[in-house]
């Protein structure tokens, strides 16, 4: 029953949604109906315009016929009066030539001619104005008429749409009306429905009581069940571990006693008497002291007996049968390592020597070098700056291994000593200085200087040429440069150069063979 009034629920449900659709088209229809209805009445009022409209410019065009027409007889009689003056004014013409004319007649004459000419004009330019106006009223009446026809048959679609929505309102009606009856064949079935899902539901609530009933009493013998179930697991278990302690203890009376555990259990049962070893003062027995009798088994004062006899064997430890010969080993590797600590002690006395050698004879070979060129120094920078002074300091006298080197200069004319003060000239100068003292000092076969000159002018780089000179007795010399002076003291000059396809490309001159 609940299946049959869940299926005609959705059933209802389904006629709800087709009715609610054809109830929607139906006022769909009608809302189209009506929108057809105002534009067909829209077009009648401008259709009855229209009409208008065309009546009014059919009235226009005639009175401009008639306007026409007699513009015509206007320009006729024009025409033929202006004929009559041109033959009266050639017959004026042709009488002055015998005789003089008089003055009056021909202004009359001329005034009538003007006059005439003046009524042609106007007769003309009304004619032109009237061709005009019925040329633009013949266009319009044309547009008109094809606006009527265009209404026309718009009016007809408009009847036509009418009609089909007339149809749709008639078809969507009766779909009411059969929807209407639907939904009372299924209320009728719905309550049918109803009334049998109640009694469904009463026989399911008493048949849910039984079930509950029956579930409790499920789950209490389940509940008894499990008890028994876990009950025999865990006596089980114990069994099983209990099994397995005496396995294990059987195991280590034969590997620690060498006894089976049957042999074990007939001679040394909790049934069989235990012999007493120790006196009441805990010592064990003499060979000539009297024993006492065996006593009966006490688990726990065999148990002390045991505690006592591991701990005493604690305190003794195990015995090493290899202990000598670990012994002879570890005494040999002692006089191994006392020998290489030995010949360690040795090699550090050797080093400790060598190293004072070695820092003597740099501090010699340092001493000497600094006095070189300490005096080189000297020389040249009072070359390099006439009347200055120059000097190198030791940072720590007397300590060669750890001493640092300051440059101390000071122009002629100035005060300062530290080469920050200096300007960039004068600190490259003094570079110069100190490195050319190096080259005096220990000479080399070549030197390699790259634009050192840069920053100087004439009178220092003339200076400096006459320096270059003098090295280039003992050494070559090197220079790169971009100092014309410095160019025309070289033995040759090398220079790199761009080709006209864009590769560079070495050139080569030698000058002291020219």
């Amino acid at each position: 029953a609940q299946a049959e009034s869940e299926r005609l629920r959705f059933a209802l449900a389904a006629k709800e949604t087709a009715l609610a659709d054809a109830t929607e088209r139906a006022e769909a229809a009608l809302a189209r109906l009506h929108e057809s209805d105002a534009a067909h009445a829209g077009l009648a009022e401008e259709a009855a315009e229209l009409n208008q409209v065309v009546r009014s410019a059919t009235a226009e065009s005639g009175r401009l016929e008639t306007a026409i027409g007699q513009a015509q007889d206007v320009r006729d009689k024009a025409s033929a009066a202006l004929a009559s003056l041109e033959e009266r004014l050639a017959l004026a013409s042709e009488e002055s030539d015998a005789s003089e004319a008089d003055p009056a007649q021909r202004e009359r004459a001329g005034d009538a001619a003007r006059a005439a000419a003046a009524a042609e004009m106007e007769a003309r330019l009304a004619l032109r104005t009237v061709e005009e106006r019925a040329r633009a009223l013949a266009g319009r009446a044309e547009s008109l008429a094809r606006s009527a026809q265009a209404e026309r048959e718009a009016r007809q679609r408009a009847a036509a749409r009418r009609e089909q929505l007339r149809l749709e309102a008639v078809v969507a009606g009766a779909v009411q009306q059969a929807a209407g009856w639907l939904d009372q064949q299924v209320a009728g079935s719905l309550a049918l429905a109803g009334a049998a899902r109640e009694a469904a539901q009463l026989r399911r609530t008493e048949a849910e009581a039984q079930l509950g009933a029956a579930r409790g009493r499920g789950r209490e013998l389940a509940r008894q069940f499990e008890e028994l179930v876990d009950t025999a697991h865990r006596d089980e278990l114990a069994r099983a571990q209990q099994q397995m302690k005496v396995d294990a203890l059987a195991e280590k009376a034969l590997a620690e006693l060498g006894l089976e555990a049957e042999a074990l259990v007939a001679g040394y049962g909790p049934d069989q008497p235990v012999d007493v070893l120790l006196d009441a003062d805990g010592n064990p027995f003499g060979p000539d002291d009297p024993r006492p009798e065996p006593v009966r088994y006490v688990r726990a004062e065999q148990e002390k007996r045991l505690r006592r006899a591991e701990r005493d064997l604690g305190v003794l430890g195990k015995v090493n049968p290899l202990a000598l010969e670990e012994f002879d080993a570890l005494q040999q590797r002692h006089a191994f390592l006392a020998e290489q600590l030995e010949d360690l002690r040795k090699t550090r006395a050797d080093l400790a020597g060598i190293i004072d050698e070695v820092d003597a004879r740099v501090q010699e070979v340092f001493a000497e070098a600094y006095a070189d060129v300490e005096k080189a120094f000297e020389d040249s920078f009072s070359r390099l700056f006439p009347g200055g002074e120059g000097r190198l300091v030791l940072t720590e006298p007397g300590e060669w291994l750890t001493t640092g080197v300051e440059v101390e200069a000071r122009p002629a004319g100035k005060k300062v000593k530290r080469l920050s003060l200096l300007s960039g000239g004068e600190r490259s100068l003094v570079a110069v200085a100190f490195l050319v003292a190096l080259f005096k000092a220990r000479p080399s076969p070549f030197y390699i200087l790259d634009e050192v000159e840069a920053a100087l002018d004439d009178v220092n780089l003339g200076r400096l040429l006459e320096i270059y000179q003098e090295l280039r007795a003992n050494s070559q010399l090197l220079v790169i440069t971009h100092q014309k002076r410095t160019m025309e003291i070289a033995d040759a000059l090398y220079g790199i150069t761009m080709r006209s396809d864009g590769i560079s490309t070495v050139i080569s001159q030698r000058l002291r063979d020219e």
